[in-house]
């Protein structure tokens, strides 16, 4: 079954042709990163205007790199919620207009569930059930993913996403947008004990994240370095935040490992190309015994094959959508 998906929830406009859920024909971007660092972040205005130019050409050449026509497609699935409202509506509204002018199911897909799908094309023997931690620019949550649509959160941050607090400390340390995955980069040649940062936790919560007080305590660094006249290791205060970040993340994932039993483990999200993080979650899960899957790095931001991929469970479930289908600025996971 052929899944043309359409991806538009941020600044990347993006199409894909995915067979059966896990055989990827093609998989088009047209990143907006370039434009967009001249402002230090995404302009959610000029996101909207890019997508609305940029789709027809992204969708025609996912359908050609295919080797396919409209009338192979089967179904159209689409990102409905959630993401920037203008840039949705883009993606949606063209959805719609071709679901109805090729007579084709129009099939709404939760952004998050398709990041969790990423790892189904890039894992053909990946099957639910699964624990899955989705880190992005937006989101940090732990879910308990019970089958292809029935998923179920038992932890997230109570503020700041972990890709979000990335971005913004690096930003304060004078790195480009996207911050977060220059800090990485950087990282790589620090001394994550140079600085000591706190380790957050939320009372009565314990598989909740916190990430402002973090970020809050990074840019206080800097800024009194600054007032006394010090030089700020750059290097080593990347190091020293990422380790905290992923010490975080990584230490709340394997609590709700072993409250759930769970152990088969997925990671998914932009954050989850974060070179540490797959690093220490390989290691604890191999000195644990868990099985440990992570997407391809192709496939970590975001992209319309996830979309597809998701698409395709989606419609297997029944989950059609009519033409009064309406993006969402924001929804929770569970409720597709």
């Amino acid at each position: 079954m052929l899944i043309l998906g359409i991806e538009s929830s941020c600044d990347e406009t993006a199409a894909a042709v995915v067979e059966d859920g896990r055989r990827v024909l093609s998989n088009v971007v047209a990143s907006q990163v370039e434009e967009h660092k001249l402002y230090g972040g995404v302009v959610p205005e000029i996101a909207s205007r890019r997508h609305s130019e940029a789709i027809v050409g992204v969708v025609n050449e996912a359908l050609e790199q295919a080797g396919v026509t409209i009338d192979d497609i089967e179904a159209i699935a689409v990102t409905y919620a959630p993401g920037l409202i203008g840039a949705l509506l883009v993606g949606v509204n063209f959805a719609k207009g071709l679901s109805f002018a090729a007579n084709k199911p129009l099939v709404p897909v939760h952004h998050l569930r398709g990041h969790i799908a990423s790892n189904f094309i890039s894992t053909e023997n990946l099957e639910p059930p699964f624990l899955c931690l989705v880190v992005s620019g937006g989101h940090s949550h732990i879910i308990e993913v019970r089958s292809y649509t029935d998923l179920h959160i038992i932890g997230r941050t109570r503020d700041d996403a972990a890709g979000e607090a990335f971005d913004k400390a690096a930003r304060a340390m004078g790195m480009p947008y996207p911050g977060g995955i220059m800090m990485d980069k950087i990282a790589e040649e620090g001394n994550p004990e140079a600085y000591k940062l706190p380790i957050p936790k939320v009372a009565g919560a314990p598989l909740d994240f916190s990430f402002s007080g973090l970020k809050t305590a990074v840019i206080n660094t800097i800024h009194n370095a600054e007032q006394r006249g010090e030089e700020i290791n750059v290097k080593d205060l990347s190091a020293s935040y990422r380790k905290a970040v992923v010490d975080c993340l990584t230490k709340n994932f394997m609590l709700a490992a072993e409250q759930t039993g769970m152990k088969k483990l997925v990671i998914a999200g932009g954050v989850s190309a974060n070179s540490l993080l797959r690093r220490e979650l390989e290691k604890q899960c191999e000195e644990r015994g868990y099985e440990f899957y992570r997407p391809e790095l192709k496939y970590c931001g975001d992209n319309a094959a996830m979309i597809a991929s998701q698409g395709y469970y989606e419609y297997l479930n029944g989950n059609i959508a009519g033409l009064d289908l309406n993006a969402c600025a924001q929804r929770s996971i569970d409720l597709g």
